[in-house]
């Protein structure tokens, strides 16, 4: 019985299947263009005529921060963008950014420090897993510990300035002016800080039309601080019953000042408490190391 035949095998040209490929990459490369490109299209542009700009290391990165903050903004849970609006308010950028964008800014230096550790464990040699996930722990955390600094930078600054803002403010109260000129007068007059931006930012809300008292409130809880909620509970009582406002501002910039001088002596009692571990690591090890280097070479030199 005779066989049958076998079935041809198709040959491939090389050629042909290199253009295949370079047509299907180059489809999937347009495809993906095209569908970014009308994803950052339906991404509306933020009116920021009357936004504070954003911090330098968001500015950095504006466009896909603020293009991925389109769309977690749906996404994110209304806790915690109440949590995060407060902290950004504590931290004067409520007028600069919006919880959406500052979650958004993390997830993107997070990438960026990922692909820059990808590319130093590639360079030096490192473990590639290790690296990446360093970098995206690295890239997500800083964010947040420079907003916590910078509360922590706002309150010192307020608590230095507090007393001496009072005391313009009295000045001013008790030659004639109302209270109102008299804020205006410290904001002019004021150092710089962020007591002296959250007052001119009361006279904004003044003059749009909220009650003072109202706005003092709004001042007292975007510092969050006992003194400044101390005094604009003060100063709303002694409006509200009619006092004179001069030797109530007196007393209120005295106590102030006396609680700034305790608690910079409570930081002068602190230090030594402080420097006691680096001494004991760095310091000693260093001053043992060049009083017994002699003895060690007399000893060497004498054999024993």
């Amino acid at each position: 019985m005779n066989a049958l035949p076998l079935a041809p095998v198709l040959s491939l040209d090389p050629r042909w299947v290199v253009a295949t490929l370079a047509f299907a990459t180059g489809l999937s490369a347009a495809l993906i263009g095209w569908l970014l490109s009308r994803a950052a299209a339906s991404v509306p542009r933020q009116d920021r005529l009357w936004l504070d700009p954003p911090p330098p290391g968001y500015r950095i990165v504006w466009w896909p921060v603020q293009w991925l903050a389109h769309y977690l903004r749906t996404l994110l849970p209304e806790r915690h963008a109440r949590a995060s609006l407060a902290s950004l308010r504590l931290a004067g950028l409520d007028y600069a950014l919006d919880p959406a964008q500052f979650l958004a800014g993390r997830l993107v230096w997070a990438l960026l420090c990922a692909g820059l550790a990808a590319w130093l464990a590639d360079t030096l040699a490192l473990p590639m897993d290790g690296s990446v996930l360093g970098g995206l722990a690295l890239g997500f955390a800083v964010p947040r510990i420079w907003l916590h600094d910078r509360i922590e930078l706002r309150r010192r600054q307020t608590f230095k300035t507090l007393p001496f803002m009072l005391d313009l403010v009295t000045l001013c109260v008790e030659s004639g002016l109302n209270l109102n000129s008299a804020i205006a007068q410290a904001v002019a007059k004021g150092p710089v800080g962020p007591l002296r931006d959250e007052l001119a930012r009361l006279m904004r809300d003044v003059r749009a039309g909220r009650a003072r008292s109202e706005a003092l409130r709004d001042m007292a809880a975007r510092l969050d601080m006992a003194s400044v909620s101390n005094f604009v509970s003060t100063l709303i009582q002694a409006e509200a019953t009619g006092m004179s406002l001069g030797p109530i501002l007196r007393a209120q910039a005295e106590q102030r000042r006396t609680e700034r001088f305790a608690r910079a002596e409570k930081l002068a009692m602190q230090a030594p408490v402080k420097l006691l571990f680096p001494l004991l690591l760095f310091i000693f090890p260093c001053v043992f190391a060049v009083l017994m280097f002699p003895i060690v070479v007399k000893f060497m030199a004498a054999g024993l």
